[in-house]
Parts: C-alpha cells; structure tokens; sequence
C-alpha cells in the first residue's frame, strides 16, 4: 500500500475495546476529518459489546470479527509470553494489528490506529512493547498511536500529510487526568473503568484455562466458552463437570451443551444447578456426577435424591445418598 496523500478522504481502521483510551484515539483522528472505522475482535476470552457501544456513543462505524481459531493458535506459544495470568497481551495485540492490517488492504483503509498509551501498562504498554507489537504484525509503519503520538517518533502517516501531527496526544503514563480532560473536550460522560474485559486477566479464569489445555487437551470451542459459567470440577483428565451456580448460568450453560455427547443432570424434584458432564465419562464418572449434584441442593447429607439423566439420547433416573459439599472440594479447579 502507498502512504502517499491524495485527494480521497483519508480513512483509518482502529482496534476498539470500547473503554476510554479507544473511544477518545477513534474521536481525535475523526475532528481532523479523518474517516474513521472501528474494529472489535471476539473471541470466547473477550467480546464486543463494550466497543458496540462506544459505537453508538461515538458515531463511529465498527466492524466485528471472530478470531478464536487464530488466537488458540497463537496461545499454544506466545513469542513474549503470558502476563500475570494467561493473558499474551503482546501477541495479542500483534496478532490484532496483522488481522486488522489484513483487513485495511482488503477495504483499502490508508493506516491502523489504537488507544494504546505509552507507560499505562508496565508490559505491554511500554515503548519497545509497542515496537515489537508493530514488529510481528508484519504491518510495520501503518500503525498510530494518536493519544501517544507526540512520546513516540513521527510515523510516515503524519510525514505524508494524512495526519496532522500537531492535533495528536503527547499522554504518558497511568494517570487518567489526560484522559478525563479530553473526554470532556468531546463531550463523552458514559465510558467503562479502564480496568476488565478480558478474561485472560481473571486469576480463576485462567486456572480452569490452563487445566482445559494441559489436561483435557480439547480444540472444543465450546469447552472455551464453558469456562466463563459456574463451578468446575476435574473428575479425570478426559472428564470434567460443569455445575451452574445460578439460574443465569444454568441457562448459559445450556446454550453451550450438546446432548451428543454431553451427560446433563438435573435434580428430579428441588431446585439445584444443572450439572453438565464434557469429555469422555463412564457410568462411575454419571454417578459421581449426580451424587455432587445432589449435594449442592437444598437436600440434607445422608438423605436420599432422585436426579435425572440424560444422556446419549437416553433419560434415567439414578437415585444417590446426598453427600456433603466437602467431599467434592479437593476436585474443584
């Protein structure tokens, strides 16, 4: 692609999150006049509905893409490494910038943009972090960090003239000061905290995630999209049960069952979690499995519970002596 100024509108494609240092990086490029669009990747670790609304609020067009397939790729051996937890956010942020730039020759867009700031993160936000993000997305010298650009060194963008480098960012930092100013500059009242939105981050989350990958050893989307609901219990490496803690979690629970090849169980007669027996299970595994079912009723330990089975197209009924919670804990991932 060509750098070069013309007399066509200039038009950018920036990765949005939805929190703040997206919304105010999309609004200063758009009061150049500069035509901006949004994209938000998914994936069963973060998803889009935060930058759906900095759509709206923002008036800026946003395109959304699934990545899982990449991404799991990726996580199998990030070059930089993982965080605190499970989260590579270096190469994902390069992995972002390749699938973005790929995206901008196809539609034709002129440079990439971000939110990022300069010091706000002490890895993955640092000057050479952001270096070897615009390194291994193989789209090096199309990247902008407009909140930033004045700590960083001129890009070809602003050399070119399709950028005015004189109405760009010169933030630093982790205070949010800069950041609040500017928002009441464009008049933006309503934006998350800075901090969430990625699951990666999440200590628990990336326990059960690290399990899922070294135990079960599953390419199961599905199984990714399990993690983020109830309690977890590893009944053997092939075998796992996944116990909803709320009626908010059964039902998202069950959007994710498949009855080929899943055990469902159920209390047949008090209200209780539905328990949801992944992986490969025999009849031990389904009896251990309506036993803990039982057990996080309101039935008492010792008394006797009727729990309903469903599996491989077929319904049971397995009634079981109600143990108590405890008995289960050394499995809980």
């Amino acid at each position: 692609m060509s750098l070069e100024k013309s007399t066509s509108p200039v038009r950018a494609l920036g990765l949005c999150s939805g929190g703040l240092d997206s919304m105010l990086a999309g609004l200063v490029l758009k009061h150049q006049g500069i035509h901006v669009t949004w994209i938000s990747f998914e994936t069963p670790f973060f998803l889009s509905a935060r930058a759906q609304k900095a759509s709206d609020i923002c008036r800026i067009p946003l395109i959304v893409k699934d990545i899982t397939t990449a991404y799991m790729q990726m996580m199998q051996a990030p070059k930089a490494g993982f965080g605190k937890n499970m989260n590579p956010c270096m190469d994902c942020h390069a992995l972002m910038f390749e699938k973005a730039g790929q995206i901008m020759n196809e539609q034709e867009f002129d440079f990439l943009f971000s939110g990022e700031v300069v010091g706000q993160r002490p890895k993955s936000q640092t000057k050479n972090a952001l270096q070897y993000v615009e390194k291994n997305s193989t789209f090096k010298g199309y990247i902008l960090r407009p909140l930033s650009a004045l700590c960083l060194p001129e890009t070809l963008m602003e050399k070119r003239g399709l950028v005015d480098r004189t109405q760009l960012c010169g933030i630093n930092g982790r205070s949010r000061k800069a950041q609040k100013e500017l928002a009441a500059h464009f008049g933006i009242t309503e934006y998350p905290a800075p901090a969430g939105g990625c699951l990666l981050t999440d200590k628990q989350f990336s326990i059960r995630l690290k399990d899922l990958l070294t135990a079960h050893k599953t390419p199961d989307v599905r199984y990714l999209h399990l993690l983020r609901y109830g309690r977890h219990f590893r009944l053997t490496d092939n075998c796992k049960l996944v116990m909803g803690r709320s009626k908010a979690d059964n039902e998202q629970m069950l959007s994710w069952y498949d009855p080929a090849t899943d055990a469902r169980l159920d209390h047949v007669s008090l209200p209780g979690p539905v328990t949801l027996l992944t992986g490969r299970f025999d009849q031990g595994n389904i009896e251990t499995a309506a036993a803990m079912t039982a057990a996080y009723t309101k039935a008492a330990p010792g008394e006797l519970s009727d729990i309903r089975v469903t599996a491989k197209g077929r319904k049971t009924r397995l009634t079981v002596t109600t143990p108590a919670v405890s008995d289960f804990q050394a499995l809980i991932i």
